[in-house]
Parts: structure tokens; C-alpha cells; sequence
């Protein structure tokens, strides 16, 4: 789907670009292991709900300005590393907000999802949780966190149809005053850069 062609002119002028960025470093210190305990067990009920389809349910996990992108990933030669990930803007298999997830979600119940009717059997399988500080501790509002985690979700639907997906998110996440964790911003990667199933639906 993204066999992109190399050129000179597609050599990077130094630096990485957010996508990257995303992949290869966080910034911040670690936090204490009570606190990336309490992420873990964040994200593996969310995994619980997505098994379960409970996906109004799920909808709760992310803040009202949540952006959901999973930019898609093109072959390139070992120096052009940083122009390997879609950049926002481009090419992507999902750029969400909260809003459009709960259309795609209603869409499901709507009889006109054939993709997802009957519905697929997933399970999500999370790990490799890193939780960091991000920003000064003493800044006003909800304080936030940069977390990645590792993923393999396997799909099945009907009889035949069974998709393996592998990658990592990394999610800006928000502690509200009122002891609430939600997700401000996730970035999705897969490991291939061309989807062999036959359609997305699947949720990570």
C-alpha cells in the first residue's frame, strides 16, 4: 500500500519529525512503581473493554480534545529513518477525534457496518508499560504523563478471517483533580508498513 520510492530530494535536513519522535525517545523522569502500576492496570482494563465491546464504555478512557492517529509507514533505507512515519497531515490509517470515534462506534450499531457485523473477536494483549513526568510537577491543571506500552491484538471474524496486528502506542496522559486518568493524545505504530487484512475496524 506504501512502497514509497527513495530520492535525494527525500533526504531529511537534520532532526526527526513528531512522528519519530514519538517512536524512538520520551523526555522525563520515571515515575514511582505505585503510580505505573496504577497506568498498567489502566490500560489493561481498557484492553478488557475493547475485548468486550464495550466500546462506549471505552470512550471514557480519552479527554473530550483527544487526537487518535495511527500514521501510516513507509520502507526506507536506514539514514532516512526519520521520514519512515506519515507526518500529521499525511497519510494515516486513523486521525480521530473523540467525537469521530463515537460516530464510527454508532456506525456499528447501525446494521450499514458489514465489516463488523457479525462482529470480530479481539484480544488485546498489553505490555512494556514505560510511565514518565512530563513537564514541571508544579504547573496548574491536570498533570500529565507520557506513557508507551507495547501491543499484539488478534482478531478473528467468521469462520477464516484472522488478522495479527503488533506495535506501540504512545499516549499523553492526564490526572485530573478529581483522581480520574484519561487519555489526551495516543500515536499508534505498526510494525508493517502494509495492512494484509481486508479492512480497520480494530480499535488499539
Amino acid at each position: 500500500m506504501t512502497h514509497i520510492a527513495v530520492t535525494e530530494d527525500d533526504e531529511p535536513t537534520g532532526g526527526f519529525g513528531p512522528a519519530a519522535d514519538a517512536e524512538q525517545r520520551l523526555d522525563g523522569t520515571l515515575v514511582d512503581a505505585e503510580f505505573g502500576y496504577r497506568v498498567a492496570q489502566f490500560y489493561f482494563h481498557e484492553a478488557e473493554l475493547l475485548d468486550e465491546g464495550r466500546y462506549s464504555d471505552w470512550l471514557e478512557v480519552f479527554d473530550d480534545d483527544l487526537h487518535y492517529w495511527l500514521p501510516t509507514r513507509s520502507n526506507r533505507t536506514r539514514r532516512q529513518q526519520a521520514l519512515a512515519v506519515a507526518q500529521p497531515g499525511e497519510a494515516a490509517f486513523y486521525d480521530e477525534t473523540k467525537d469521530s470515534l463515537a460516530w464510527r462506534i454508532r456506525r456499528y450499531d447501525s446494521g450499514m457496518a458489514w465489516s463488523e457485523d457479525p462482529p470480530s473477536r479481539t484480544r488485546h494483549l498489553i505490555s512494556n508499560v514505560s510511565v514518565r513526568h512530563k513537564g514541571e510537577p508544579e504547573v496548574a491543571g491536570p498533570r500529565e504523563y507520557t506513557a508507551r506500552s507495547a501491543f499484539l491484538v488478534y482478531r478473528s471474524r467468521l469462520e477464516r478471517e484472522v488478522d495479527l496486528y503488533a506495535g506501540s502506542r504512545t499516549d499523553i496522559l492526564r490526572l485530573h483533580a478529581d483522581g480520574a486518568l484519561r487519555v489526551a493524545k495516543r500515536t499508534i505504530l505498526l510494525e508493517s508498513n502494509v495492512l494484509l487484512a481486508k479492512n480497520i475496524s480494530t480499535f488499539f
